[in-house]
């Protein structure tokens, strides 16, 4: 049994399909199957049930898939170890972060700074399910996540510790309209296409707004796919009429005058902010972490 066999297992097992899980490995489809079945030929079971249509988890697998974590996780702390020892980075506390925090990240830098002076933070921004999957090998300390736990979360190990909710906006070209009004309904943006992340970059705010529009009795016209902000914001810029959703801290701080965010109408949109980290997993810092986001201690 090779380490790369259970890294292949856990990553299809995380994707649910070879195809996704030879792209984030990597590697070739083909390479990630041979894996498999040597793994399987080797433990003799099946680990997956294959159709064309779909893969899931076999009844064996579903109960190696713990064991394979822990192998996994095991390797990557002692690798952590090795890296501190021969870099001295045993001062880096790794935190997984989201787009939007502002104020917050200015006082948890300066609660560190007063607190651990010899500690330094390093953020790592990733796509959710990534960040789950650190946070399980351990090689993140604790990561920000926004909404509900991601579907087949490669981290159901962890602890998440309710911080706040984040209020979204709408973002609409500056010289529509509904720029100049003091909020928007959902209705009042029924006829413009939505222009929205695919949702397997974030799911929560994905059904958060399809599923707020279906309530409000319609379904948005599909906008052009964007993978960044700074896409979104481009094209709405542009003066094409559309519209998108921004989280109103980024909306503080980020610069486009070509486009206007008008809040909301109450009850408004909102997602939870955690602070996700693995479960059991206590110590001075952790508690400094939380201490300096929700002024109270949590672990």
């Amino acid at each position: 049994m090779e380490l790369r066999q259970l890294r292949y297992f856990v990553t299809v097992a995380e994707e649910l399909h070879f195809g996704r899980a030879a792209e984030r490995l990597v590697i070739g489809q083909p390479a990630v199957s041979q894996q498999i079945r040597r793994l399987e030929r080797e433990l003799k079971v099946e680990l997956f049930d294959r159709t064309p249509r779909t893969v899931r988890l076999t009844a064996a697998g579903e109960a190696f898939l713990p064991a394979a974590r822990s192998v996994l996780a095991a390797e990557s702390a002692a690798r952590s170890v090795a890296a501190q020892l021969t870099h001295g980075r045993s001062g880096v506390f790794r935190l997984g972060t989201v787009t939007g925090l502002g104020d917050r990240l200015d006082r948890l830098f300066d609660d560190f700074a007063r607190h651990a002076p010899d500690v330094r933070v390093e953020l790592v921004s990733l796509p959710v399910r990534e960040r789950f999957a650190q946070l399980a090998d351990g090689r993140l300390d604790a990561a920000f996540v926004r909404g509900a736990r991601p579907e087949g979360n490669s981290a159901p190990e962890t602890v998440r510790h309710p911080l706040w909710e984040e209020e979204l906006v709408a973002a609409v070209p500056s010289r529509h309209p509904l720029a100049g009004r003091p909020d928007v309904s959902l209705t009042d943006l029924a006829a413009l296409p939505l222009c929205l992340t695919e949702r397997r970059n974030h799911p929560s705010l994905v059904d958060l707004v399809l599923d707020s529009c279906h309530r409000a009795g319609f379904t948005p016209v599909a906008g052009p796919a964007t993978t960044s902000l700074q896409d979104a914001l481009a094209a709405i810029g542009s003066g094409t009429p559309m519209w998108t959703v921004v989280y109103d801290g980024n909306a503080r701080r980020v610069q486009a005058p070509r486009v206007a965010f008008v809040p909301f109408a109450a009850p408004g949109l909102r997602l939870p902010v955690e602070l996700a980290v693995r479960s059991g997993a206590s110590s001075p810092l952790l508690d400094l972490l939380l201490t300096a986001l929700t002024g109270s201690h949590h672990l």
